[in-house]
């Protein structure tokens, strides 16, 4: 394809149901709408790990997380396995971020030649508390949700500083043609937690106009053992009272519009930089959130509210007002952008699992096509693994019974299936696959040697559970969110 600019703008644990392109008939992200309106949306779209760094890591790299090691919060990524932004920054490409990358450090060469206002982990470290998982302790107690509700946080503000340095940023590009496509990643914290969002933004969305909670323990739906294991060790939904809970919602979906307003401001600002016709966007998000389902918030597990996330592409060459269901996921992003800039895969890079969206954009569905995903974090007893093929999601838990949901079916994943006799076959079929992927025995025992191995370079267990922010990574210069 022809060689162009790339905009590549990824927000932070976006449910992908929540946008009216998506077909969510409350939230409205008319800005992303319009986007869908002139590209193609993905609607089988999936982080390669329900939680920032594995899944960024996934994204910069186009490697699994068993290949890459970065396997939680405390983990960063180090720019040690070289990724896409390390080849265009090869062959000359200009290749600058905006805003969250949620990397070691802003030190490293990660694959970017700029970065600018960067948020990184904490101190370079992370969330060593998370890696705590062999045994995982009884409890944990850090509210992930202690202000909800209107207001102005941080994480708003920089939102806005980021959205204004990408203004800036087009401006000066288009008084500064180049010979060679550039790449810009454009990285906004939002519809992430702490729920607090301008009051604009949290009254679009009236309390008692807000849907009903999906799945509620509170109405008898039983848990997974995994998951109910996960909140046993870090419960956020039994601290909330009835009101915040709706509360919660209500500044969730203001998020989504409140991040969409700033991707507003932005494309606004390339189309009238001149830009717009020689720029693809390229909008996802790092993983979803439950956003209360099956009394779950946050990310942290492999059910289509954590890891499924909206896909968005749109420009010169890719068709436009359509849906593409072929399965596809952020490490994805390796062939994506070299494609988009005109650069040819090498031999190595030809060994990667990942496909090009623009390709993917352009041809018939491939329904056979397998999307993986894994989570070694925060909460979890056991590693958890998935894999999307076709008509079917299978999740495999070390020690724990998998699940297995027919998604075209039943897209809530309302009725596990793995139990039922006549799909054993298919239960089967699907954890061969998913072997031939990885050992999710052996990979669970990796995980946690590395975790333990760094729990001991922190002084071991306890000093390790008082280690690293407690909540959500704070702006630059700023104090935890």
């Amino acid at each position: 394809m022809k060689p162009q600019n790339i905009l590549y703008i990824m927000s932070d644990e976006h449910n992908a149901k929540m946008m009216g392109c998506y077909g969510h008939n409350q939230v409205k992200t008319p800005n992303l709408d319009k986007l869908a309106l002139r590209g193609t949306r993905f609607n089988a779209h999936y982080t390669n790990s329900p939680i920032c760094i594995p899944a960024r890591a996934a994204f910069a790299t186009g490697r699994y997380t068993h290949e890459t090691g970065y396997w939680d919060n405390a983990m960063p990524y180090d720019g040690g396995i070289k990724g896409w932004g390390h080849r265009l920054q090869d062959e000359g490409i200009r290749v600058e971020a905006i805003g969250k990358l949620h990397y070691r450090s802003k030190d490293l060469n990660t694959g970017f030649s700029k970065q600018h206002q960067p948020m990184h982990v904490m101190d370079g470290i992370g969330q060593v508390w998370g890696s705590v998982r062999d045994p995982l302790p009884d409890h944990h107690h850090s509210r992930m949700l202690k202000e909800i509700g209107p207001g102005d946080s941080g994480y708003n503000h920089y939102d806005r500083s980021i959205a204004d340095e990408a203004c800036t940023w087009l401006k000066k590009a288009s008084n500064q043609p180049d010979d060679k496509p550039w790449l810009l990643y454009l990285g906004f914290v939002a519809p992430h937690f702490p729920l607090v969002v301008p009051e604009e933004f949290y009254n679009m969305y009236p309390l008692d106009q807000l849907p009903r909670r999906k799945l509620d323990p509170a109405d008898g739906f039983p848990r997974h053992p995994w998951l109910q294991r996960m909140d046993d060790f870090h419960p956020v939904d039994s601290l909330l009272t009835p009101e915040e809970k709706l509360r919660a919602v209500a500044a969730y979906f203001g998020l989504c519009s409140f991040v969409d307003t700033q991707i507003g401001r932005v494309l606004d600002a390339l189309n009238e930089s001149g830009l717009e016709a020689e720029t693809r966007v390229l909008y996802t998000s790092d993983h979803g959130d439950n956003v209360g389902a099956r009394a779950m918030w946050g990310k942290s597990n492999l059910y289509e509210e954590s890891a499924r996330i909206p896909l968005i592409i749109a420009g010169d060459g890719i068709p436009e007002g359509t849906c593409c269901n072929t399965a596809t996921s952020l490490l994805d992003s390796y062939q994506t952008v070299l494609a988009g800039v005109g650069l040819n895969l090498t031999e190595e890079e030809m060994k990667l699992p990942g496909g090009s969206w623009f390709d993917f954009a352009k041809k018939e569905e491939i329904p056979d096509r397998s999307i993986f995903s894994e989570y070694h974090a925060i909460g979890s007893p056991t590693g958890a693994f998935m894999l999307r093929k076709g008509r079917y999601k299978f999740i495999y838990y070390v020690d724990y019974e998998p699940e297995l949901f027919n998604i075209s079916d039943d897209p809530e994943e309302m009725t596990n299936l793995a139990g039922q006799p006549e799909y054993a076959n298919i239960v089967a079929e699907y954890e061969t696959n998913l072997r031939e992927i990885c050992n999710p025995e052996k990979v669970d025992r990796q995980a946690k040697e590395a975790q333990n191995n760094l729990i001991k370079e922190f002084g071991g267990r306890i000093a390790a559970l008082n280690t690293g922010t407690p909540g959500a990574t704070p702006v630059p210069g700023g104090r935890h969110e």
